[in-house]
């Protein structure tokens, strides 16, 4: 069932011109495919995961502060959390910056975020884990870790169009969720 709705969620997006489809050259899976397990940190220094968020809608950015396309992007990245983020959607923009979580602080200080949390991976293992081939690297992740979709370069995540597609993504998520039968803990 959660494939067909993913496969009709890509049909409406082409067929339909008033439907609120992805950002142009976001690639929507057929069917949702696994991501493997990324080890980062937080602000703070301590270990995270996407295992954090599940039962969440995940925007996984993976970006760096010396990438401009990325750091155009950023603010509409920070407005799309203020709008959206809660128990049910999250925004991780995980930086791959070598100065860490206080390259990140400065840049975000310097440019004004407010709603976003700081994730970094140093190593360089997500950008391979995930195989990005440009930054900024966005996957939407389901409420299952699973990436439905990606998009490689930059977007304007808080377009009125790209918000009302996501919010289509966490309903349908929510929905699934509270489906009789279900034995999954909802978002």
């Amino acid at each position: 069932m959660r494939q067909f709705l993913f496969a009709m969620l890509a049909v409406l997006a082409v067929a339909l011109p008033g439907f609120a489809g992805p950002p142009g050259n976001f690639v929507l899976h057929d069917t949702p495919v696994a991501v493997p397990e990324l080890q980062f940190t937080d602000a703070e220094g301590k270990p995270r995961s996407l295992a954090d968020f599940h039962s969440k809608v995940v925007l996984l950015n993976v970006w760096a502060t010396w990438c401009l396309p990325c750091r155009k992007e950023m603010p509409t990245l920070d407005r799309l959390q203020a709008a959206m983020g809660g128990d049910s959607f999250e925004v991780v923009a995980l930086s791959i910056d070598r100065g860490g979580a206080e390259a990140v602080k400065k840049f975000f200080a310097e440019i004004g975020i407010q709603h976003l949390a700081i994730h970094v991976d140093t190593s360089g293992r997500v950008g391979f884990a995930l195989a990005t081939a440009g930054l900024p690297t966005t996957l939407l992740i389901d409420a299952q870790g699973k990436e439905a979709g990606r998009l490689i370069g930059p977007a304007e995540w808080d377009a009125p169009d790209t918000v009302a597609f996501l919010k289509s993504i966490v309903e349908m998520e929510e929905n699934r969720l509270a489906a009789p039968g279900n034995k999954e803990k909802s978002l």
